[in-house]
């Protein structure tokens, strides 16, 4: 006999776990756990004071995590941090997303960013980029005559594709 499938998806959307990708419930429900600092299966005022203190911000303000708190419409266990998730994320698209990533670093919204400045953002922050995978990234998509990168269209090729003439 084959094994029971998990809960079928609910057709029209009503059900949060249908909103997104079960790798992304996954890292929700790693983010979630995290939080839940006293692993009782909600995230409190509390809960949320310790998780900033392990991200080494003390003297959060009361009122502040109340304001958090507020937020849900209850007790916040796992399926209201998820719909809580998917209401801020609701409506947005992956180029959108990664539009507004890449305009942090375009303050005055010219909408490219010098390529010696991302190439350096890209190898020294986060997720670091190795010199091959900045040579790949302006091999791809080089930057122009002046030296930009024109981050709108490469978003556009990103989540559509590059489109063949």
């Amino acid at each position: 006999q084959a094994p029971k499938k998990a809960k079928k998806r609910v057709e029209g959307g009503s059900n949060v776990f249908s909103m997104f990708e079960q790798t992304q419930i996954q890292e929700f429900k790693e983010a979630f756990t995290i939080m839940d600092q006293n692993r009782d299966g909600f995230i409190d005022k509390a809960d949320l004071r310790d998780t900033f203190a392990a991200l080494g911000r003390l003297n959060v303000k009361n009122e502040e995590l109340e304001d958090m708190v507020k937020e849900a419409p209850g007790p916040i266990n796992f399926t209201v941090f998820l719909t809580m998730f998917g209401e801020k994320l609701k409506g947005t698209d992956p180029e959108e997303t990664i539009l507004n990533a890449f305009k942090i670093f375009d303050p005055e919204g010219k909408g490219h960013i010098k390529a010696d400045y991302i190439k350096e953002m890209l190898m020294t922050q986060a997720d670091r980029f190795s010199q091959e995978e900045i040579n790949q990234m302006f091999a791809a998509f080089p930057p122009d005559v002046s030296g930009n990168l024109d981050y709108k269209n490469l978003c556009y090729v990103i989540t559509h594709g590059e489109e063949k003439d």
